[in-house]
């Protein structure tokens, strides 16, 4: 008799077990789900290393900055939107500009990019 108990209280404690890694499983999905924001309006636009201080790598790449926090942009470039070292150029200014895009792992993925002249 003490033997099935045993086998039983084992077979209980693996079920538990077995709930709680799946719902931690679930939990974790539904966190990742929320890391997405959707973004649509006018936000601050610069070098992310020579005017907003990121320091996430060497070189000057484009970034913007969103409720006080950077995030360096994917779908866009620095590049495609004029010398970035003219006198009105990302380097050097800070400049606006009407985003729709998404922040996704800490990065502003862009669907348009539109300066405001």
């Amino acid at each position: 008799m003490d033997v099935y108990f045993s086998m039983y209280k084992y077979l209980i404690i693996l079920i538990f077990v077995f709930i709680g890694c799946a719902t931690n499983t679930l939990n974790n999905t539904k966190v990742q789900e929320v890391q997405q924001t959707a973004i649509n309006q006018v936000v601050e636009a610069a070098c992310g290393q020579c005017q907003f201080g990121m320091k996430d790598h060497a070189g000057c790449d484009l970034a913007v900055r969103i409720d006080g926090k950077p995030y360096f942009v994917d779908g866009t470039n620095i590049h495609e939107h004029g010398d970035e070292h003219a006198d009105d150029g990302f380097c050097v200014v800070i400049r606006n500009a009407n985003v729709k895009g998404t922040i996704l792992d800490g990065r502003f993925k862009s669907e348009s990019f539109t300066l405001i002249k």
